[in-house]
This record gives C-alpha cells, structure tokens and sequence, in this order.
C-alpha cells in the first residue's frame, strides 16, 4: 500500500508524535509512504525526495518526503502559503497513492482536502485529534467546541475519519458527520519500548518519591493547578516533582514557583529514553488539564507501569475508567489534587496495584500494533483496483 501522509513535523505537538509513530509503523509492515508536511525548505520533486528525518523512517527507502511552504506554523494553527494546495496537488497526481491520509493541522487547506481527493479518485482518511471538553465548562473548552463545529462539514465529505474515542464520535455524530464515516482507532503506544523497568531519574533528583507532569506548559494544560496543589500539600523534602516539558507559559510558572527546591524543570527531553527513564522512575504521574484528546503521554506513562491521575477532559477519563487511574473533574483540579497527592504519597501500594492496573489497561486497548493493523483495514476497505489510476487535474 502507497500512503500520501499529510502532516507535521514540527513544531513538536500531538500531531507530529501521532505521524511519526503511525508511519513508521506502517513503514515496518511493508507499506510506502509519502510524507507531506509544512516546511519551508526546497522542495525535491516526489521521485528525488529525501528521507524523513526520523530515526527509524531514515532507513526505509520505501518513505520519502515533500516540504509544502507555509507563512505562520504553530501547535495549533498553520497557514500555508501561495501554491502549497497546488504543490500538494503535483505531487499526489505525481505519486499516484493508493490513500491520502491526513493528520489534520488545523490548516485552510484542510478543508480543500474532500474536493482535491475526490477529483483525483484516491480515498480520503482524516484523523480528527483537537483536544475536547465532553461539557462545556470553561472557555477552552467551548473554543474547542467551535473547532469541532467548524470542522464538522469537512468531515463529513471524508471516506473515513478516525478519532480517539466514542466521546469524540459522539460529538461529531451530533454535529452531523455520519456515524458509518467515523472509526475509533485510539492512540496506541510501542508496549515493548515503554514498559516497567528500571530507572535512575529518582537517585538523580534524590528523590523518595517521585510525581511526574509531562507535556505543553500552556493555559489549556492546567499546570499552574498542579504546582499550587503541590505547594498547599506540603508534600514533604524527600518528595520531588518534575515538570517535563516547555511552552509559552514556561518563564512564567518558574518565575513563580522555580525556587521550589522540590519543583524540578526539565524542560522538553528530546531523547525518547530519557524520557522512558523518567516514566518509569515516577510513582505517579499527573495531567491536570482542562481540555485534551486523547493524551499519548498519560498512555506511555501507563504503559511504563506508572500510576495516572487525569482530569475527565477529552478521552482521558475514557481510558482511566473502572479503576486504570484516579479521575478527577476538571472543575476545583487544585482543592482534588491537594488531597489526592498526600493519600499517593502515604499508601504506597495503592501507586503500585494502580500502576499494575494501568499497564494492564494498555495491554487490553492502546498498543501500537494493533491500532495499526486497524488503520490498514480502513485504508484495504477504501483501495479498489486501480483507484489511484485517475490522471484528472484541479486547477487551483
């Protein structure tokens, strides 16, 4: 199977660790892929493109990428620029895949995509993956709901749309996407590289105990919730805490809690086996925020055995359900963790059977090979012989 991938590489978010993960695993089952991302860089034509730069990615010839140009790219927006939508439409017509498969950026383009797929017959998947609010409780979440209305149309003209979660199809069956577009295919996580081990993280922040915060420091994450948790819990000197990531709101929260000797930044750790030290090394880890998907770094840390508390925003209360991990509302997160934090910290073995549990959770609905394999049953349902055959052309 030839897949044309539509999607990030930078700047690192959700979407890029969600199409490095699918792609190489597709790679790893014998498919091709075709890379298309936002960058402004030279663009090779399809046949010369380089290599994705992605550690595994690089050693399959079978994968190539196509850099579109764009004016403004963040997390959560990008703006292409003049003649990306009619480079993407060279360079599928040069291709000839058998499926486009967009991971969709929160872009213009996005929107042209039904009609571009539909003129040059090759099937269309989109993975649909904003952050949600099952209610609307804060203003994050009703921003993210006019995502989900802004977008429901567009959806709607797909072949197939995956998301995270029967909350999210839900929502978008209410918003009038038909039910038979809709597939749920969670994110899934390499269970034989993020598993229980063991770790030096605690012997590096000398640290009895160890709670662990791991992605964006932005508003929707809710992160100034957990280091005032933190602070009121008086959790104790042999009690660390560690806040694995970066963001815009990054200077702020250290310039207020960075004297904290307990409080330990360690910014955004690259290096994936650092970071699977880490998970493994905490007795819990926390995800206070306010609106989500479905996280891939509270399913990685319950892969790595560790015991989870997460706010019921997005998916996550899904995936935390009948005992995997502690669920709070996302409503007075501080005044929950206050009391939560101080019970993990003096019971022990209920982090570790909460762990057990997580790491069993994993095992039963979110690892990698197997939601793979499901992606590769939507794409073989949507191919007929000669689908990408079509030489038709859009004039843009």
């Amino acid at each position: 199977m030839h897949v044309a991938w539509l999607g990030k590489k930078s700047p690192f978010c959700g979407n890029v660790t969600y199409g490095r993960e699918i792609t190489q695993a597709l790679l790893e089952r014998g498919n091709r892929v075709t890379f298309l991302h936002f960058e402004n860089a030279p663009a090779a034509a399809p046949e010369a493109a380089t290599p994705i730069l992605w550690p595994q990615a690089a050693t399959h010839q079978a994968c190539h990428e196509v850099a579109l140009p764009f004016w403004f790219k963040s997390q959560m927006l990008t703006i292409p620029a003049l003649g990306a939508s009619r480079q993407l439409v060279d360079t599928l017509q040069q291709v000839r895949p058998d499926v486009v498969h967009a991971s969709l950026t929160l872009s213009p383009i996005d929107f042209r995509l039904p009609e571009i797929c539909a003129s040059l017959q090759v099937p269309l998947v989109a993975t649909f993956h904003p952050a949600f609010d099952r209610k609307l409780r804060t203003l994050s979440s009703g921003a993210q709901h006019v995502t989900y209305q802004m977008y429901a149309s567009t959806l709607a003209r797909c072949d197939r749309v995956i998301v995270f979660s029967k909350l999210q199809r839900d929502i978008l069956i209410r918003l009038g996407v038909p039910a038979a577009t809709l597939a749920v295919i969670p994110n899934g996580v390499d269970v034989t590289k993020y598993c229980p081990g063991p770790s030096a993280i605690k012997s590096t922040l000398q640290a009895r105990q160890l709670f662990v915060y791991q992605g964006r420091l932005s508003p929707e994450k809710n992160v100034e919730a957990l280091l005032r948790a933190w602070q009121h819990a008086q959790m104790g000197p042999d009690c660390q805490l560690a806040i694995v990531g970066n963001g815009p709101l990054e200077s702020s929260l250290r310039m207020f809690y960075g004297s904290d000797p307990s409080i330990h930044w360690l910014g955004f750790v690259q290096d994936e086996a650092r970071r699977i030290d880490i998970l493994r090394g905490a007795d819990a880890f926390v995800l206070p925020s306010m609106v989500e998907g479905l996280s891939l770094s509270l399913l990685e840390a319950m892969s790595c055995g560790t015991a989870c508390i997460a706010t019921d925003a997005g998916a996550d209360g899904e995936v935390l359900e009948e005992g995997a991990g502690i669920v709070i509302d996302t409503q007075r997160v501080r005044q929950q963790l206050q009391t939560v934090l101080p019970i993990l910290r003096d019971q022990p073995e209920i982090t570790r059977l909460l762990g057990q549990k997580a790491r069993q959770r994993v095992l039963e609905r979110y690892t990698l090979t197997t939601n793979v394999a499901h992606v590769e049953q939507i794409y073989q349902q949507l191919v007929a012989p000669n689908f990408a055959a079509n030489s038709s052309y859009i004039v843009l």
